[in-house]
């Protein structure tokens, strides 16, 4: 974990120098196939406040489109870090695993003791964290040569949205989908672990892609690993009417892995950073993930509650960055209400997303689903959906039901899609406020369900009316 501000300097220091001291100590007694990364704090990104004015060099027309639309200026935070800065640090001998530009941080692959002490001494480098290490980190899952068509043996319902009616009905979403919102013309991106066959899935036939990416393993294929994130995408983009249609059947999608789900190390939240910068550049309305973050294999890396501030984990204040630059974030609360952590994990903290929880299908809260409320007392989880007994699409092609505050946030996620869709004229904070104030216990908010169960239909009408009913 690492703090930042002037005022908390020190412990971000002293925080990297207990971990280079533990990293030392092993790189004494591991075998040389291992390999250790680091996150390098730089003291600035070697670029000039002038450069803002030429954002056409470093952010795609999509990116501009964005932050056009939602009146968002180009600030020094979208400049690349500088590339002799780059090269400066792999002249270290190290490889490059991946930059921030919104945390000014390089994520570096080394499995010597002598480069890590070259790179403390860099100029440039204001402290450095250990994040990973372990043997094979670029060892992915082959593909399979197999291209035939993934269809579900269930029988179909009369019902349009099939086995999937309940998640949708409880927030009043079939009526805004009646309405002629189902997220047309939005973009957005899905976070997650993977998308095992969703290629293959005859429920996403239709489904607008807008591309992939694959920050854990560069190069590979989204679709052949880890079918968690095909789950969540069924619950937003499935279209087969009679089994299950998704919160949002007509929005195009980016699908980006960013969890490596061989091992827990502080490093995927670089990895997550990677991910939301890609899905800015695409120029994404939205983002939904279900990742969450707290408890780590190395166990000085850990987080404590006090930390669920807003402001102190890598990964919010990534996530707080992006709800700057004006997408709309939807987060997953987490799972661990039964067990000892029991609070919200990260990113879920972060002030400007919108945090999900789970109840079941009585509107009971479930007892998994992470409670806050924020070390600064901040409300969240901010609302909650159905996340007990869930309708999801898996790799085969079929239907299942499951658990989860990560399927609970992507029907919100969708839904408020399509009302973002309706609503163009609204920010992102917009959107988040409408959506607490026509929640079911708006007056009232409380740690475990927040504002309540989201309406989205008394979103839409209510801001067409300039009123909450």
């Amino acid at each position: 974990m690492v703090k930042t501000g002037n005022s908390r300097a020190h412990v971000r220091t002293g925080r990297a120098a207990l971990c280079l001291c533990g990293w030392m100590l092993l790189a004494a007694t591991a075998g040389a196939e291992e390999s250790y990364c680091f996150r390098l704090y730089l003291k600035d990104k070697g670029v000039s406040e002038t450069a803002v004015a030429s954002p056409e060099k470093f952010l795609s027309p999509e990116a501009m489109e964005r932050r056009t639309k939602r009146n968002v200026e180009v600030s020094l935070s979208d400049v690349p870090i500088a590339s002799s800065y780059i090269e400066q640090i792999a002249s270290a001998g190290v490889r490059i695993v991946t930059q921030s530009k919104w945390m000014a941080s390089v994520v570096v692959e080394c499995e010597d003791s002598v480069a890590a002490g070259r790179l403390a001494a860099l100029p440039i480098v204001d402290s450095l964290l250990c994040v990973w290490k372990g043997a094979d980190r670029l060892t992915a899952t082959a593909c399979m040569d197999d291209t035939s068509r993934l269809a579900p043996s269930c029988s179909k319902l009369t019902e349009e949205y099939g086995y999937g009616a309940a998640q949708l009905n409880m927030l009043n979403g079939a009526r805004l989908h009646e309405a002629g919102r189902r997220g047309q013309g939005m973009r957005v991106a899905v976070v997650d672990a993977g998308f095992l066959h969703a290629d293959r899935v005859t429920a996403f036939a239709s489904l607008r892609l807008l591309g992939t990416h694959n920050v854990v393993f560069p190069g590979h294929d989204v679709f052949c690993e880890d079918d968690h994130g095909t789950k969540v995408l069924s619950c937003l983009a499935a279209n087969l009417p009679g089994v299950m249609v998704g919160a949002a059947p007509e929005a195009s999608y980016l699908l980006i892995k960013s969890e490596d789900t061989r091992t827990e190390y502080p490093i995927e939240e670089d990895y997550w950073a990677a991910a939301v910068e890609y899905a800015d550049s695409a120029g994404v309305d939205i983002l939904s993930t279900s990742l969450g973050y707290y408890l780590f294999d190395m166990e000085e890396m850990r987080y404590t509650a006090a930390d669920l501030d807003g402001q102190t984990a890598f990964i919010t204040r990534v996530a707080q960055t992006a709800a700057d630059k004006g997408m709309l974030i939807f987060c997953s609360a987490g799972n661990e209400g039964g067990h000892d952590w029991e609070k919200i994990t990260f990113p879920s903290d972060a002030r400007d997303i919108l945090t999900v929880g789970s109840i079941d299908d009585d509107e009971q809260l479930s007892s998994f689903s992470s409670k806050g409320f924020t070390a600064d007392y901040r409300v969240k989880p901010d609302v909650v959906a159905l996340g007990s007994g869930v309708c999801v699409i898996d790799a085969t092609g079929n239907m299942e039901y499951t658990n989860g505050t990560s399927f609970s946030t992507p029907v919100v996620a969708g839904l408020s899609a399509c009302l973002w869709q309706a609503l163009p004229w609204l920010d992102n904070r917009e959107v988040i406020d409408l959506i607490r104030r026509t929640a079911s216990q708006s007056e009232r908010p409380d740690a475990e369900r927040g504002y309540g169960i989201p309406n989205i239909y008394k979103a839409y009408t209510s801001e067409l009316n300039g009123s909450v009913q």
